[in-house]
């Protein structure tokens, strides 16, 4: 065999190995895309029904004393992006969104105080977790002016949201979870088609605050 012939034979490897590896990834964005649509379908009829039904929100407290009323979720909507892969117009994000409100009537202006970072920390995760308004007040000693606290204003009003990224190249669906049933982000990875009716009614459930086996 010639040397060309050798370098034509290392070609042609090149080529099939690239060739199974484009096969793969092709698959993988047709398994990823189908999901993202299963998932776009099942929470854009979910946000609908859970519009009328305004199901019970989950017991809230920022700093674990402090316990907000009854809460209820509503203004569900759904928004989806697009994005482009290889020339190709793939699902970039989907979201679900709502806001978390008084069972019974408006949201009431309210307040927690830290002295110690370990508290604070915890408070602000939960203040984030939850896109809770709030104004941050240095308290200081009277005479001395010295910090004595950190205090957050608030309205007991928050928000939730599920958040949906397909990798398309791992044929894995990501959710993001804010709030659902505590001030706190929840990740979870599901194989893209693992994503179908028996999932996404756990993650329904988790929403609402029944009993889930979405992790």
């Amino acid at each position: 065999m010639s040397f060309l012939d050798q370098l034509k034979s290392q070609a042609n490897a090149v080529q099939s190995v690239q060739s199974a590896q484009q096969t793969y990834n092709e698959a993988n964005v047709k398994l990823a895309e189908a999901a993202s649509k299963t998932v776009w379908l099942y929470i854009t009829e979910l946000a609908k029904q859970l519009n009328v039904i305004q199901p019970a929100g989950p017991k809230l407290s920022l700093d674990g004393k402090t316990h907000w009323p009854a809460m209820k979720l509503v203004d569900f909507r759904v928004d989806a992006r697009k994005k482009k892969l290889h020339d190709k117009e793939v699902f970039d994000y989907t979201v679900m969104a709502w806001r978390i409100v008084p069972r019974d009537g408006a949201p009431v202006a309210a307040s927690v105080s830290a002295n110690f970072p370990p508290d604070l920390q915890r408070i602000e995760s939960r203040l984030a977790a939850g896109s809770v308004q709030h104004e941050r007040v240095n308290v200081r000693h009277p005479e001395k002016h010295t910090l004595q606290a950190i205090r957050f204003d608030y309205a007991t009003e928050a928000r939730g949201s599920i958040t949906v990224t397909p990798d398309h190249l791992d044929a894995k669906i990501v959710f993001r979870i804010a709030s659902a049933q505590s001030f706190a982000i929840v990740d979870a990875s599901y194989p893209a088609n693992r994503v179908q009716g028996a999932v996404l009614d756990e993650l329904a459930k988790l929403i609402v605050g029944q009993p889930s086996s979405f992790s």
